[in-house]
């Protein structure tokens, strides 16, 4: 599942709303409603995002929150490590090999630590 299928589905379900609903006023099947939100298809477009908000009546702060997590929700991305120093390309490598034996909390630190250094410029 992605950040943007899982806060999708929780935005959905606490408003009592169903996958077959939000398909029929997409004009997309069932299935790809489930399939993003589980994350077996890629990001969705901007547009079909506007129109999820809009859908799901989101204020100004909640459909940032929602875009912001699309553009983050990849299922499949790509490292391009080529031209970079050779630690980045060791992070790029052990995040390729080992991502899926992380859990949530181990993820999480790796994040937050991430954008620590992002944040001070050296990222």
């Amino acid at each position: 599942m992605t950040p943007f299928g899982r806060r999708m589905r929780e935005l959905r379900a606490a408003r009592g709303l169903t996958q077959q609903q939000q398909a029929d006023q997409l004009g997309v099947s069932k299935a790809y409603v489930s399939a993003l939100e589980t994350g077996s298809r890629g990001q969705p477009s901007a547009p079909l995002v506007d129109q999820i908000c809009v859908w799901l009546g989101l204020i100004w702060d909640d459909a940032e929150e929602l875009k912001a997590l699309a553009a983050i929700s990849h299922p499949k991305p790509t490292i391009d490590a080529s031209g970079a120093n050779p630690e980045a390309v060791a992070l790029a490598n052990l995040l390729a090999h080992h991502i899926g034996a992380l859990d949530e909390a181990a993820c999480a630190r790796l994040v937050s630590a991430l954008q620590d250094e992002i944040a001070r410029g050296r990222g």
